[in-house]
């Protein structure tokens, strides 16, 4: 009966023991915690660019007019030389065949100043004959001699008039042909600005009548990189983005340019990066709107420890644990919260490498505290992992 009695209370004991354990333990400090594991990380600088075509050629005209015909539209191929568009020509041929009746009237006055330079030197000839004989004045020969070298200057004068009635000549042609509006690159037509019928003043400002893209299967993307990131990016580096039209498909490209003009706007600096990009599918269009992540760094297979891991800060229930200096991370020993020192490298975000610290693959690291009160957990510092 005596070691019955005694095995009751042995148990009663056990009870009311596990009871005040666990009603202390349901009103104190929970620690969440995940595992370090090995993996990839990739850093990464996010931006926003515009796709276009690499080559993209404004096609405008030279003179003015209505335009009188249109040889292509959207999206229409060409070739280098065809004919796209033509001002009406009418005006412009008128001023060529005036040119060609200036430049006749100027040859005529040429030839007649001609005629008149031989007959003032035979007639200065012979003076020069009769007055080696006595039988004319001086004066007659000096005559003679000033209507010879006037003769001359009015040939030279014609000659004058009939090169610059070669220029207005030329002049005119070219304006001519400039109503005929030709293709200079091989591309697509992407934009066209004009209808048959429309006037183009071309006085002050080139209009442009057609954007021709030169070749649509290489694409580039300008993107707008923030000064904080730009000592981050280098020519070569990979990248991957997205676009709107295509929102699970992931293009790659590649870092061709840093431009070293800055774009500043409200105050926000940032740095012009040309991407280059292989659109062979023809999927991307110009004027798309591209998600950019230009790769910066990558690391394979290292130990990865969370960031929320690295942020953590013990509560104030074991603020009395010394602080250190320095990145570190948080593990329960003895059950109670540990610090420990680490050494850091790149981080996606969300990952960061350990570079060295006494910490193991698979080791579960303090991500988060709260307490319980109650039966109601209420949090305390770090992100919750429920």
């Amino acid at each position: 009966m005596k070691k019955i009695l005694i095995g009751i209370s042995f148990v009663i004991l056990i009870v009311i023991t596990a009871f005040v354990f666990l009603r202390n333990k349901g009103n104190g400090i929970k620690y969440g915690t995940e595992k370090v594991t090995k993996g990839d990380i990739v850093t990464t600088v996010t931006a926003t660019g515009t796709v276009n075509a690499v080559t993209t050629v404004l096609v405008g005209t030279q003179v003015s007019g209505t335009i009188k015909n249109i040889y292509v539209d959207f999206n229409s191929p060409v070739k280098k030389g065809l004919l796209i568009a033509m001002i009406d020509p009418a005006t412009f041929e008128a001023q060529v065949e005036q040119a060609k009746a200036n430049l006749l009237s100027a040859k005529a006055n040429l030839e007649k100043a001609e005629a008149a330079l031989v007959d003032a030197k035979r007639t200065r000839d012979r003076n020069k004959e009769l007055f080696s004989r006595n039988l004319i004045a001086r004066s007659d020969l000096d005559t003679a001699e000033t209507n010879y070298e006037t003769s001359k200057a009015q040939m030279s004068a014609a000659k004058s008039q009939v090169a610059q009635t070669e220029a207005a000549l030329k002049n005119a042609q070219t304006n001519l042909g400039y109503t005929r509006i030709l293709s200079p690159v091989d591309g697509v037509v992407i934009s066209r600005n004009v209808d048959v019928g429309q006037t183009v003043a071309a006085s002050f400002q080139t209009p442009t009548l057609f954007t021709i893209a030169q070749d649509l299967t290489k694409m580039q993307i300008d993107t707008n990189v923030d000064e904080a990131d730009i000592g981050n990016i280098m020519v070569g580096q990979d990248v991957e983005f997205t676009v709107d039209a295509y929102p699970d498909t992931t293009f790659k490209g590649r870092v061709w340019q840093v431009r070293n003009a800055p774009i500043t706007i409200q105050n926000v600096v940032t740095y012009d990066v040309v991407i280059k990009v292989d659109n062979t599918e023809l999927k991307l269009k110009p004027g798309m709107t591209a998600n950019v992540s230009i790769i910066v760094a990558t690391k394979k297979d290292v130990l990865k420890i969370p960031n929320a891991a690295l942020r953590f800060r013990p509560t104030e229930k074991v603020a009395a644990l010394p602080e250190k200096k320095g990145p570190g991370v948080w593990i329960i020993e003895n059950n109670k919260p540990k610090r420990i020192k680490v050494v850091t490298g790149i981080s996606d975000g969300n990952y960061t490498e350990l570079v060295s610290g006494e910490i193991k693959e698979r080791q579960e690291v303090i991500v988060e505290s709260f307490v319980k009160s109650k039966g109601q957990p209420s949090s305390g510092h770090g992100p919750r992992f429920f």
